[in-house]
């Protein structure tokens, strides 16, 4: 299978290598994370042909033996010469039941260049927290962004393609499929399933499948929009479901845990306070979203613009939040390095009430950080509103930065 390239995870990780530290690929199941660990093992290997390296996928039969701890330094026992340049690479480590304890063992005795792949953010608020603090540096794996989506499907910059992305998604693998609700939405139905299997219900324990199924749809059907646990368990009570709060939150963390939806919080732009209630879910694939609950361009697509936003926005490595400022709501704010940028997204402006709401809100926010209203219009494209910027998704989707 021919690699294809994906420069922004590679050019962020290569500087780490061979400098002690253990390289974190972390993200949704099915993203790409053992590709571009190939690349690195490609890379490696261009720089020093005699270089060590030791792969180990846990999704792979042959290394179903290794259950944990001790499976795994037996393994690695006579595999790393002390004469050698030792690399050992691990995919799905999550899987192997104290895993820890091998790669601290391993950092100590300066054995080998660490890289190991997760799809569980809880891998890193347990053991490998406690244990390897400060030893290690974290890569969160996105699905494809819209340029590599082009790249991957060789594809031209066009509304066409535009809307293949926003229906299914930048799995890597669709780039081998046809594009059509047939094949990948059954291919992405099946990823879904997966996920839904064995980093959530599985990993987490979840005894009630059917709420979380329930909860998961809901939250398709709700991104970009406000909600809290609260109301959720509010909403479920009058569809004769009885679920309470606490269990809403730790189902809803559940799927974060899992990658497949992430959660933003709510700020306000002048003291940039936390507020406790109202918070928005995205889903981190537009495809698996779409798969899930249908798709239906006229009722969704603002809805879809906004997902596409915020991928964008994670992409590029943003801290973000939705803002209120008085009362009025700010779609995104994204905070990087003590700097700011803020986001509006509408699909389209029809009419002068539309601009002055979309403009409007970003304009009384007095400070001089990059302003956006990002929509479908093809009409001023690019345009400059009282130093506010119009720009089209595809245009602010290409975007290396703010």
């Amino acid at each position: 299978m021919k690699l294809i390239n994906r420069p922004i995870y590679t050019e962020r990780i290569r500087p780490f290598i061979g400098k002690g530290i253990i390289k974190v690929l972390t993200g949704q199941r099915r993203v790409g994370k053992s590709c571009i660990l190939m690349q690195l093992m490609e890379d490696i290997k261009k720089d020093n042909p005699q270089a060590n390296i030791i792969y180990i996928n846990m999704e792979h039969e042959e290394f179903r033996m290794i259950h944990n701890d001790s499976d795994l330094f037996l393994y690695l026992k006579d595999r790393m010469p002390l004469d050698k340049n030792n690399y050992l690479f691990i995919d799905e480590i999550q899987d192997i039941e104290g895993f820890e304890n091998v790669l601290r063992s391993l950092q100590a005795k300066d054995s080998c260049d660490i890289f190991i792949t997760g799809s569980n953010a809880k891998m890193l608020s347990g053991e490998l927290a406690t244990y390897l603090s400060g030893r290690y540096i974290e890569f969160h794996i996105h699905s494809l962004s819209y340029t590599e989506f082009l790249a991957f499907h060789q594809l031209d910059d066009n509304n066409q393609s535009l809307m293949l992305y926003l229906t299914y998604g930048g799995l890597p693998y669709l780039s081998r499929l046809q594009l059509t609700d047939e094949l990948a939405f059954e291919y992405l139905r099946n990823i879904y399933a997966t996920i839904l299997l064995k980093d959530v219900i599985k990993r987490e324990g979840i005894r009630n499948v059917d709420f979380l199924e329930t909860l998961a749809l809901y939250t398709a059907d709700n991104i970009g929009s406000l909600f809290s646990a609260n109301n959720i368990s509010k909403y479920l009570k009058s569809q004769r479901i009885d679920i309470s709060t606490t269990q809403v939150i730790n189902y809803l963390k559940a799927l974060n845990n899992a990658y497949l939806i992430n959660r933003i919080g709510r700020i306000d732009i002048k003291g940039l306070k936390k507020f406790e209630v109202g918070d928005k879910y995205f889903f981190e694939d537009l495809g698996l979203r779409n798969c899930h609950i249908g798709f239906n361009l006229q009722r969704d697509i603002h809805k879809l613009l906004e997902n596409a936003v915020y991928l964008h926005l994670s992409l590029l490595q943003y801290e973000i939040y939705t803002g209120q400022n008085e009362q009025q709501e700010i779609d995104f704010i994204g905070i990087k390095q003590g700097m700011k940028v803020y986001v509006q997204v509408t699909y389209l402006i029809v009419d002068e009430k539309t601009q002055k709401r979309e403009f409007g809100n970003l304009m009384n926010i007095q400070d001089n950080y990059p302003k956006y209203v990002v929509s479908l219009d093809e009409f001023n494209r690019g345009s400059n509103v009282e130093g506010i910027h119009h720009l089209h998704l595809a245009d602010f989707l290409k975007m290396n930065r703010l």
